[in-house]
């Protein structure tokens, strides 16, 4: 009996080893598994693949978004309305720029099962839809109505409308201005809250891009 039991001791570090080996092989197929949770994959990395969004995310596309949309329509009357080239270059750049933004933060939106704001609202930034609190964006009052976030009153928009010549392009660039000034803060505001990635940096670029332009059209009407 002696001598057999080295044979078996050294029988049962094998086997011991063995099932090691098979049991650290199963955990290797686990982890490199993406189909698995728990040990294989963390949630941490779920979140980064889809793009974790917050409230202020919702917030900032569904304010932005009827905020560009009157942009383009002011931008538009540019082309049969100013007499400067420098005017109607100028609007032609705000609608390239701002037309697919509003595409993008539709998709957002859809994304997210949250509504979208519909291009019917009104000049004031009232809207019909459902579960939007204009209070919450920048510059709007309590009622809803737009003050310093730069959305044009139907007042202004319609004396646009009427305007041609040189009176449209000093009113083009000076409600401009101020439609732009909207536009940073509430960036600004998506900047400093937003979690969702292409939403901050949709931010980002609209501060950098609409300052520069400001600063253009603060020089056309001889203020820069």
């Amino acid at each position: 009996m002696t001598t057999r039991t080295p044979t078996r001791r050294a029988a049962l570090v094998v086997a011991t080893a063995t099932a090691a080996l098979v049991l650290t092989a199963c955990g290797g197929d686990n982890t490199a598994d993406g189909g698995h949770t728990g040990h294989g994959a963390s949630p941490s990395t779920s979140a980064a693949a889809t793009g974790t969004h917050n409230a202020q995310d919702v917030a900032f596309a569904q304010g932005m978004i009827p905020h560009h949309q009157q942009a383009v329509e002011m931008a538009r009357l540019a082309a049969d309305r100013a007499s400067s080239a420098q005017v109607k270059d100028l609007a032609a750049r705000i609608e390239k720029a701002q037309g697919p933004e509003i595409t993008t933060m539709t998709g957002w939106l859809k994304s997210w099962d949250e509504d979208v704001p519909m291009a019917g609202m009104d000049h004031s930034g009232q809207s019909s839809m459902p579960g939007m609190d204009h209070s919450g964006m920048p510059g709007m009052d309590d009622a809803g109505r737009s003050g310093t976030a730069g959305m044009m009153p139907a007042d202004d928009m319609d004396a646009l409308r009427k305007a041609s010549g040189k009176d449209f392009d000093t009113m083009f660039l000076t409600m401009m201005v101020d439609h732009h000034k909207g536009a940073v803060e509430m960036a600004g505001t998506e900047k400093a809250k937003g979690a969702y990635g292409p939403a901050t940096s949709t931010a980002d670029a609209i501060v950098t891009g609409q300052n520069a332009e400001i600063k253009e059209m603060q020089g056309l009407l001889g203020k820069g």
